[in-house]
């Protein structure tokens, strides 16, 4: 069984080579700054002592005042995992940096929290939708989605099999 390394385990041995990166230090997962991410990740990936290979997932958390970006890593040489998020405030144009240069399987995941969150991952290779197609409007998972310029409300207008009320129903 693999254990999860603490924030503040992760925190220190960013703190001692980017002191400036990192905002947060909680029991399971450590905060950064978005602009140092690439750095910092980097780190975890080639510190023999963390030498984070793999990247488990990426996901997208909508805050309404601002978007986290939490990735998990993990070593299966020294059976452990990282949690590492950063913060986007610009709830309006949110972008971070790609990890796609670091782990090839940030491609896919990047375009997935894309498409459905709206984060733009700048650097990324070929940044469009994934799963919805070119023109969709809006992000389904954020928490504003029903709230759409212009009174557009996507979805349908009610669950499918369920008749509208005057109509048999």
């Amino acid at each position: 069984m693999s254990r999860t390394l603490s924030g503040a385990e992760v925190g220190q041995r960013v703190g001692r080579l980017l002191p400036e990166a990192v905002v947060e230090e909680a029991p399971e997962w450590v905060v950064v700054e978005s602009r140092s991410l690439v750095p910092v990740a980097t780190l975890l990936k080639d510190d023999p002592e963390v030498d984070c290979q793999y990247l488990i997932s990426i996901t997208g958390v909508d805050r309404l005042d601002h978007f986290e970006v939490v990735y998990h890593l993990a070593s299966l040489a020294r059976n452990h995992i990282v949690i590492l998020k950063t913060r986007v405030l610009d709830h309006d144009d949110p972008e971070v940096p790609s990890l796609c240069s670091l782990w090839q399987g940030a491609n896919l995941q990047e375009r997935e929290v894309y498409d459905l969150m709206g984060i733009r991952f700048s650097d990324h290779p070929d940044l469009r939708r994934l799963l919805l197609w070119e023109g969709y409007a809006g992000h389904p998972l954020r928490k504003d989605f029903l709230n759409l310029p212009g009174g557009f409300k996507p979805g349908l207008p009610r669950f499918p099999g369920v008749r509208e009320e005057g109509n048999g129903g």
